[in-house]
């Protein structure tokens, strides 16, 4: 059992480090059988290493909490407990890097997550994130974009 433990933390050590955008991790655990399901099974299969720092952990709780998804506060705390396991906590500096001017304040801890995390993506359906793209330097892609490069062996 020891060595399947080890297993699965190199496979994980290995996996790329992502930031799933409030959205995308919405849609993969609140629609979980629509087609963000990929999202959701390739955190929990090791095929990615989310990032969450304390401001896009707050962002998500808070939006759980909409009154349009209609979840029970356990419903809230099932689906975070379904997530937040298989992310890797960044902490965050006193004084946080400098990313793009960003149109939405709500989208810049998830820029700056990128670069202090140093992750390979950041994947959103965020307008004003993917028109970032071409000025940040971690890549931006969209959860489909980003689904097509899990698919390759």
């Amino acid at each position: 059992m020891g060595s399947s433990a080890t297993a699965q933390d190199e496979k994980v050590s290995r996996a790329p480090r992502v930031v799933l955008d409030t959205n995308v991790v919405l849609s993969a655990l609140v629609f979980a059988q629509r087609h963000l399901a990929v999202v959701r099974y390739a955190w929990q299969s090791g095929r990615c290493q989310p990032l969450v720092s304390p401001g896009t952990t707050s962002e998500l709780v808070r939006a759980l909490a909409y009154p349009k998804f209609g979840l029970s506060a356990d419903d809230q705390r099932e689906l975070l407990a379904d997530y937040l396991p298989y992310c890797t906590t960044v902490r965050m500096p006193r004084k946080p890097p400098k990313t793009p001017a960003c149109r939405d304040p709500f989208d810049v801890p998830f820029l700056q997550l990128a670069v202090v995390g140093k992750a390979e993506c950041l994947i959103t359906g965020d307008r004003d994130l993917l028109a970032l793209s071409t000025r940040f330097s971690c890549p931006i892609l969209t959860a489909e974009q980003w689904m097509r490069t899990l698919a390759k062996p």
